[in-house]
């Protein structure tokens, strides 16, 4: 038996506790990051890796506990910078399963830059989104997610800033694997949590995560019993996009390209939109659908395709260097270029 089948069979021994660490977890009562602490450590015995091999990152916020509460490697970064330090983990280590925990305030404010090129470079590194629409840790100001006319400590007033909308960013970046999930259903959660580990590449999800404290209830129509099958679709590549509490919904696009909502007694089979992973057009339709509250907001995988990872073609890059024009030192690389010697006289 191999080294890799030895340590995934020894990895598929693991549970979930396995993956929790001794800390005592402390977050306000009631958070969504309890939640998706949970499903990580749910997810992370099933994919066979081992624990040593998992790195989690993080910047700074409430999110950014999270490499204290796995029983992983974990690094606690400067704010903002978690996306920069996941990439030089993973170009240095390639080997290495790295995860990004990461807040809205954390990711998109001080941190988009490095967010941006992270996505565009395509690391092989993944992310977890953790969006409330508000700054938790600093006690309730405005954040980049949070809607036009929010009234916080720091928008007495309500914001006059336009939201970011993490989904359209990413795609915008060249995002390879994107999606979103909640943490009010943790199947679905566990669900997109895995899709993403599997993908080569950088993988981001976007997800809800209610703030009981300083923003209690922005995502109710979403998690309400009896409002939700008619605010949520839920994306599944190769089916047609059906929703409403009794599944009599559906969303065609019109001539115009934008989406509207039909009835299935009204449209034909033909004219119902079909999920399409692979169609970065239609993610950005669907995208889209999050800014116009008569439309239902998807909930899955947005667009997954593959393309060569960064670190991959880094280590290309260097081996074909090496073959062309032999190991170097760094002596070799100090005296390259221009020099000059400087003499007594």
């Amino acid at each position: 038996m191999t080294e890799n089948k030895i340590a995934k069979e020894e990895t598929k021994k693991l549970s979930a506790k396995d993956f929790a660490s001794d800390q005592d977890v402390r977050w306000c009562p009631g958070c969504g990051d309890y939640s998706i602490l949970a499903q990580v450590q749910r997810v992370l015995p099933t994919l066979g890796i081992p624990r040593e091999n998992v790195v989690f990152v993080a910047g700074i916020g409430c999110s950014s506990r999270f490499p204290y509460y796995m029983n992983t490697y974990g690094f606690h970064g400067i704010h903002g910078r978690a996306t920069a330090i996941a990439s030089g983990i993973k170009v240095a280590r390639p080997e290495l399963s790295v995860w990004v925990a990461t807040g809205d305030g954390d990711c998109l404010s001080i941190g988009g830059n490095h967010f941006v090129h992270l996505l565009r470079r395509n690391i092989d590194v993944n992310i977890i989104l953790f969006n409330n629409r508000i700054y938790g840790l600093t006690k309730g100001q405005y954040s980049p997610t949070s809607e036009k006319g929010k009234i916080t400590r720091s928008s007495p007033y309500g914001s006059i800033d336009n939201p970011v909308d993490p989904i359209q960013l990413a795609l915008g970046s060249s995002g390879t694997f994107i999606a979103r999930g909640i943490d009010r259903d943790p199947r679905h959660l566990q669900y997109v949590i895995e899709r993403a580990s599997e993908h080569k590449g950088t993988s981001f999800i976007e997800v809800y995560q209610n703030c009981n404290v300083f923003n209690d209830g922005a995502y109710a129509q979403y998690t309400d019993k009896d409002v939700k099958a008619d605010h949520v679709i839920n994306l599944e590549h190769g089916k047609p996009l059906i929703f409403g509490k009794n599944q009599d919904k559906a969303i065609r696009l019109s001539k115009y390209f934008r989406p509207e909502i039909v009835s299935l007694d009204e449209a034909g089979e033909e004219e119902i939109v079909i999920h399409d992973e692979k169609n970065k057009h239609l993610a950005l339709v669907l995208a889209e659908m999050t800014d116009d509250p008569a439309l239902p907001t998807p909930f899955g995988v947005f667009y997954a395709v593959d393309k060569p990872t960064y670190e991959v073609e880094y280590v290309k890059q260097i081996e074909h260097t090496i073959e062309n024009e032999g190991r170097g030192t760094l002596q070799d690389l100090l005296e390259s270029g221009n020099t000059w010697e400087i003499s007594d006289n």
